[in-house]
């Protein structure tokens, strides 16, 4: 039986009405994918269901807890929780965020002391971002990056003369336990104070007594002002500990993109690594040496390759990382310490043995380099120091060889005699930083031999002597060694003339 065409038309237009309206609805909730705890265990838990649930999401536990989908398998997903777990249970509910883990940026957050997800630590109030970024951000592509030209004075005479650091560079800090190395960065965070560089501290893993330590370093000298801390102590969890390098690089990254330099001390990875062979092996990832997984290098470079300077035309802002590892018995071939070696552009490592023997800061000259060198130096310090590292090193060699109780010539003893001074110059006390204009100075008195004629014994004396007398020095040579200009015969013999004038009195009792 055939259809009359005006039954047809009637079908035709309830399907077309059909169809606009499947296509103009909308839900009035949308809809959220839920999931149930199936384990919970030291900072992990396993959840059944989230079938869409992507590679390092948000999830979202009753009671405002959160965690990060680090294993996503077809049966169960393994997450990495960021908070106190201690309430979480099997049976609880977990929901998708749809978004990453991020953490809050903005001017609001110099000068205090966050946790790695933002939360105010201090006694100061919450804090009033201007805005949110992922935690885990590409790092910029090469054609974006300038080369590493401006020197980052960290105020340490070896470290400024010998191993100099460039803004946008990756210096590496490495040693046995307590060898100095946080004070060390913290030394560097100090003297960038009126230097228009904001400073970061990632305490990772650290003792809340030796955090709270720091702070108030900080604090008596004026720098917290031009620094945010971002904390994670011993006992918080592992996942905590994991985000915490990530979250203050992306704080670092907002205001480097502003055209600001930016340093930022890790301190230390040593606990990182830990904290993330913790948690993968509590999430059965095959272990590999030193039972850390196969992607621990990619877990460090993914970070160090972040900071860079970056080129003119996207601002010009740096991000400085000084990272710092923890060696075992000065054995620098482990495992985490020769990948960050490889990874980074130089390191600085401290010496047990020159630590025991009060040389401080105990910089072992032979096994620390820059990569960047001489480029990341001004003028004036090339010059100075231009001879002083090949000095020092046949200083060391003779002075090994010296022990044997062997007689030695006339030039000997002077090269032993001039080590001794330049050792005597590199020793500086804890968080006493040096300007430009003391550091040049006291490295040019060095060099012309302004010292070669005080008593050994009063060499230190002399050398604070001439570090006073820096105040004396024009605004003109000063301006010309901070705008990395060559000094020319008149100003070293300015300087030589005002170094000789302070040690006169050593000379007339020696």
């Amino acid at each position: 039986m055939m259809r009359t065409p005006r039954y047809s038309n009637c079908v035709k237009e309830a399907l077309t009405n059909i169809r606009t309206a499947r296509e103009s609805w909308s839900p009035g909730l949308e809809p959220v994918e839920e999931g149930v705890v199936t384990t919970v265990l030291n900072g992990i838990a396993k959840i059944s269901g989230l079938p869409g649930v992507g590679f390092e999401e948000l999830v979202r536990f009753q009671g405002e807890l959160y965690g990060i989908a680090f294993n996503v398998d077809p049966e169960e997903v393994g997450i990495v929780l960021l908070g106190d777990y201690a309430r979480l249970k099997t049976g609880d509910r977990a929901w998708r965020t749809g978004r990453v883990t991020d953490v809050p940026v903005g001017k609001n957050l110099i000068g205090r002391v966050i946790d790695p997800l933002g939360n105010a630590l201090d006694d100061r109030g919450p804090i009033e971002p201007s805005g949110r970024l992922p935690i885990e951000r590409p790092a910029p592509a090469i054609m974006d990056r300038a080369p590493v030209s401006t020197p980052l004075q960290t105020g340490i005479k070896v470290i400024d003369a010998i191993i100099p650091v460039g803004r946008g560079q990756r210096e590496l800090i490495l040693g046995d336990r307590q060898t100095g190395k946080t004070s060390i960065a913290i030394s560097a965070i100090l003297n960038q104070r009126d230097k228009e560089v904001l400073c970061i501290y990632c305490a990772i893993g650290q003792k809340a007594a030796s955090v709270a330590k720091v702070v108030a370093e900080l604090r008596s000298r004026g720098a917290l002002e031009h620094t945010i801390v971002v904390v994670t102590e011993g006992n918080d969890p592992s996942g905590l500990q994991y985000i915490a390098p990530y979250a203050a690089t992306t704080i670092a990254e907002f205001f480097m993109e502003q055209g600001r330099d930016v340093l930022i001390v890790y301190d230390d990875l040593t606990n990182h690594a830990r904290a993330y062979r913790e948690l993968s092996l509590l999430l059965k990832r095959p272990p590999g040496r030193e039972a850390f997984p196969g992607d621990i290098f990619y877990l460090h470079s993914r970070l160090l390759e972040r900071a860079t300077h970056l080129d003119p035309s996207l601002g010009g802002g740096s991000l400085t990382a000084l990272p710092i590892v923890e060696t075992e018995a000065q054995n620098l071939s482990a495992y985490i310490p020769t990948n960050l070696i490889s990874i980074t552009d130089g390191q600085i490592y401290l010496s047990p043995t020159l630590f025991e023997l009060g040389i401080l800061p105990a910089v072992d000259i032979g096994r620390s380099v820059s990569r960047v060198g001489g480029k990341a130096q001004l003028k004036a310090y090339r010059a100075a120091t231009g001879s002083l590292k090949l000095s020092y090193a046949q200083f060391e060699e003779l002075e090994n060889f010296a022990r044997f109780g062997t007689r030695l010539d006339e030039s000997s003893r002077k090269t032993l005699d001039h080590g001794n001074r330049i050792r005597a110059w590199f020793k500086q006390d804890e968080y006493d930083v040096f300007s430009m204009s003391e550091q040049i100075i006291m490295l040019i008195a060095l060099t012309e031999g302004c010292f070669a004629t005080i008593e050994t014994g009063r060499v230190h004396d002399a050398m604070q002597a001439v570090r006073s007398a820096a105040k004396g020095i024009s605004s003109d040579i000063s301006g010309r060694v901070a705008s990395d200009s060559e000094l020319s015969s008149e100003d070293r013999e300015e300087l030589i003339r005002i170094a000789k004038e302070a040690l006169n009195p050593f000379l007339k009792s020696s």
